[in-house]
């Protein structure tokens, strides 16, 4: 609700910020787990695989795609191994997209890699 509250209109960019866990968690969906364990990382490539179609059948792209670490001005403690940025049209494109039945069959690859994440929207200014 806090992203419909801030009455966003027009595109929004998703920052996401991703820490993986070292070997992927398919406890919730043992269905989607691969034969042999594999790191937190190949399994959200798994899902960026699963996830793409159906960003772009909803309006939106992957605008960048890289590589991680520590921070250079932040918590020397805190560490985020993939940065992604998701240009929606809207707010009402992005839950739409991630409301789609066959994107939801997916998402087990989202949960089994991640460790923690941090999802910011942002909006280009006049």
């Amino acid at each position: 609700m806090a992203l419909l509250d801030r009455g966003i209109e027009g595109p929004v960019v998703m920052l996401n910020l991703l820490r993986f866990r070292d070997v992927a968690d398919y406890s919730v969906t043992p269905e989607l787990a691969p034969p042999e364990p594999i790191s937190g990382r190949l399994a959200y490539d798994r899902y960026i695989e699963h996830a793409l179609p159906f960003l772009e059948m909803s309006g939106g792209s992957l605008e960048f795609l890289g590589d991680g670490g520590s921070w250079f001005i932040g918590p020397s403690e805190e560490r985020w191994d993939l940065a992604m940025m998701i240009r929606q049209s809207s707010v009402e494109s992005f839950f739409g997209f991630a409301d789609d039945p066959a994107y939801l069959t997916g998402l087990g690859h989202r949960t089994a890699a991640v460790e923690d994440s941090r999802l910011l929207p942002l909006v280009q200014r006049a």
